[in-house]
């Protein structure tokens, strides 16, 4: 008895193989395309960033990622525009993230 109730679920083994590529497509439909910025959005995130780097201000740094728009809030410690590249510390986790300024979509003063 124990056997054939085995064999009934069988043909359902390959359900979470669908579940999970279902998920994909979901989540790919909620993916947003990078907004493209223009030379005078690019240049205001650039001094942004370097007058929080020199005054120690909080920011909100919204940047682009797998998809998707994130927002966070914290300190810039340092910004390489030439090597397209900043570092960031996050307020949540204390985190030193690095970070490439094309992925920048906005920066504002807290």
């Amino acid at each position: 008895m124990e056997s054939r109730g085995m064999k009934k679920w069988r043909p359902f083994a390959t359900m979470p193989e669908q579940y999970i590529g279902l998920q994909e497509m979901i989540n790919k439909q909620a993916e947003v395309a990078q907004p493209v910025l223009t030379e005078e959005q690019m240049e205001q995130i650039n001094f942004i960033l370097i007058e929080a780097l020199h005054t120690n201000k909080q920011v909100y740094l919204t940047y682009y990622k797998r998809g998707q728009c994130i927002t966070e809030t914290g300190f810039i410690e340092f910004v390489d525009s030439l090597g397209n590249l900043f570092i960031f510390i996050d307020n949540v986790f204390e985190l030193k993230n690095k970070m490439r300024l094309s992925e920048l979509i906005d920066v504002q003063f807290v």
